[in-house]
């Protein structure tokens, strides 16, 4: 585990708090839309044509922009917490794992599997905690999410984009207008409008976090990690994102953190490094691949 996965993880982990606050400002397809829109521009005309096939940015930007965002924006506005979403959206982990083996053959070691297993019983815990007493049908949404990134890392996969924040750049201009689109129809076009006219300097720097952080920052860094890794072993280090997620959930947005949360977070890390463990023989054969 090195210090730039930790960071990546805070990053995203703080994330959920940001757009729980967005979420005071904006509806959530809009807020989706607003995010990629500034993510994508003035970018787009700096960084100059994809470096890869139009179908990956398209395929991409339509499974992780319009699916992924807008399912977890419109299930943290109907009631899932910050804190319990940063947590049930890593089960992305196992959704990654399982279309990877299917589309890639990557297959993860008993270890792996193993921490995987703990892991993921630590978001059962945080689900018993809590996920039993709010909204199912939220709950649901942010499971879907989750199902949507985890295809995602496998599309992007797939695509192996040479230039991490070229592709991740051009895949925020495909969700801009569906979720534009989206938002009219759902939300309403005088909804949308009474949001943009009440914009203040909070609404505005939350789009600036998801867009330029979170968006641009973190899913350029995470497609750099998945062009260089199996897709399977990328995915845990999101496990850590729960801690961050709570943590500053609780700081900021003053949602409880119980024992049992805590217990929940500690199985993750737990199985986020068993996860990634290779033993000295496997190091090697890994770093031979990787040289040739």
């Amino acid at each position: 585990m090195r210090p730039a996965h930790v960071l990546l993880a805070a990053v995203w982990g703080v994330n959920f708090t940001v757009i729980e606050i967005g979420l005071d400002h904006f509806p959530p397809l809009l807020f989706s839309a607003l995010r990629f829109l500034a993510a994508a521009l003035p970018a787009v005309f700096l960084v100059g044509r994809p470096k890869v096939a139009w179908r990956w940015t398209l395929a991409v930007g339509l499974v992780l922009g319009v699916a992924k965002f807008g399912l977890l924006f419109v299930g943290m506005d109907a009631g899932m917490p910050a804190g319990l979403s940063s947590l049930v959206l890593q089960s992305q982990a196992v959704f990654t794992a399982l279309i990877a083996c299917a589309a890639l053959s990557e297959r993860p070691t008993r270890l792996a599997a193993t921490g995987m297993l703990i892991a993921l019983s630590g978001i059962a815990v945080a689900a018993l905690d809590e996920g039993t007493t709010g909204p199912l049908g939220a709950f649901a949404l942010v499971i879907l999410a989750a199902a949507c990134w985890g295809a995602s890392n496998v599309l992007t996969r797939r695509a192996s984009p040479p230039d991490a924040l070229n592709f991740m750049v051009w895949v925020s201009v495909v969700p801009v207008l569906p979720l534009l689109a989206l938002s009219l129809l759902l939300e309403g076009a005088q909804r949308d409008l009474d949001a943009l006219r009440a914009l203040d300097w909070q609404g505005a720097g939350t789009i600036a976090y998801v867009a330029w952080i979170t968006t641009v920052f973190g899913f350029g860094a995470w497609g750099w990690l998945l062009r260089r890794h199996p897709a399977s072993t990328v995915a845990p280090f999101s496990l850590l994102v729960p801690v961050f997620g709570m943590t500053s959930a609780a700081l900021f947005l003053g949602e409880p953190v119980t024992g049992q949360r805590w217990c929940a977070a500690a199985l993750l890390v737990g199985g986020v490094a068993l996860t990634t463990w290779r033993t000295p023989g496997r190091r090697r054969v890994a770093e031979v691949r990787a040289a040739t």
